[in-house]
């Protein structure tokens, strides 16, 4: 049991920009439902459009998932610190906000690492990749990155949900991240954060030096395309992965990958915002934007809504007409 006689936290928010709030509402909103609706086409785009029933699309339509799941778990707390002078959460939804936030993250993070994998097959191993990449392999590769995130995460915050917190209730952050839940522990910490120093490394690292290792073969292989047209298609089925790759990556690189997690700075706190808010409002620009598959995919759907709604149209004058 938690020895802890806290039952709610008070969660400080951004207090050195506290003159522009307001603006960082509306923003905060707006990034918000954007990311929404932008990872919500993906999803629908992805399911109803034959086409795009491919592994590629399936991990994208598993990150999209993740984005919504990931954004929704801090912003609307962000949004409320932000117009509310006093925003507090109870015990039990910080405990749970800390522990889907970094398992939704650690989540987002392995498929990443799946995806770049599928990349490698696709490109330097294009015979094999039909019999490699079935649906079931990317079923069991989609369940093992929810699983693997979902165990190591879990034992991280087990030892956060045991502490006592028995000095103060002032979380100096938007959410409950484990940086300033450290801070505010009166029991010994160390092993904690030894535990999510080993749990960034895992998936941080590990994942990164994966990336980096496929696309060294990637890139290698691509060289070796004769045709300056065969190397530039095959780059471009790439560059959307790579460009969100190094944007999350440098971001918790700063954020989470450092000796000691007793620290909650400025520059720390604005990465946050731009990782919980930002970059889900920007993947499916990313992925979709120069994307000639999904321009085709919706450009069918479009069609295909249209030639229905013009028939139930005519079948509908035509009865009138009887």
């Amino acid at each position: 049991m938690n020895a802890s006689a806290v039952t709610e936290f008070i969660l400080v928010g951004i207090p050195f920009l506290y003159d522009l709030h307001r603006v960082f509402f509306v923003m905060g909103l707006f990034m918000y439902i954007v990311a929404i609706l932008g990872n919500g086409f993906i999803l629908v785009i992805v399911a109803i459009e034959p086409r795009l029933q491919t592994p590629m699309y399936f991990f994208l339509s598993n990150l999209a998932f993740l984005e919504i799941c990931y954004t929704t778990t801090v912003v609307p707390k962000l949004l409320q610190t932000l117009i509310e002078t006093r925003t507090t959460i109870c015990f039990h939804c910080c405990m749970a906000q800390n522990f889907f936030h970094f398992t939704f993250g650690g989540t987002e993070l392995l498929i990443l690492t799946v995806m770049s994998f599928d990349r490698y097959l696709a490109i330097c191993k294009p015979l094999q990749y039909p019999m490699i990449m079935t649906k079931n392999v990317c079923i069991q590769l989609s369940l093992a990155t929810w699983y693997s995130s979902f165990i190591v995460m879990f034992f991280q915050c087990l030892l956060v949900w045991r502490m006592s917190f028995c000095a103060s209730n002032i979380v100096d952050h938007f959410f409950c991240d484990a940086a300033p839940m450290f801070s505010l522990s009166c029991t010994d910490t160390h092993l904690s954060e030894l535990l999510g120093l080993l749990s960034a490394v895992i998936i941080v690292i590990l994942t990164l030096i994966f990336t980096i290792v496929s696309y060294i073969y990637i890139i290698s292989t691509i060289m070796h395309i004769p045709s300056a047209v065969g190397r530039k298609k095959a780059f471009s089925t790439c560059t959307s992965h790579l460009t969100v790759v190094s944007i999350l990556y440098s971001a918790l690189m700063i954020m989470y990958v450092r000796p000691t997690l007793h620290s909650s700075s400025r520059l720390t706190r604005v990465l946050a915002v731009l990782n919980t808010s930002l970059i889900p409002m920007l993947n499916p620009f990313i992925y979709t934007i120069r994307n000639a598959e999904v321009k085709t995919a919706v450009s069918n759907a479009i069609y295909k809504k249209r030639k229905f709604l013009k028939e139930e149209f005519l079948s509908v004058s035509k009865k009138v007409g009887k």
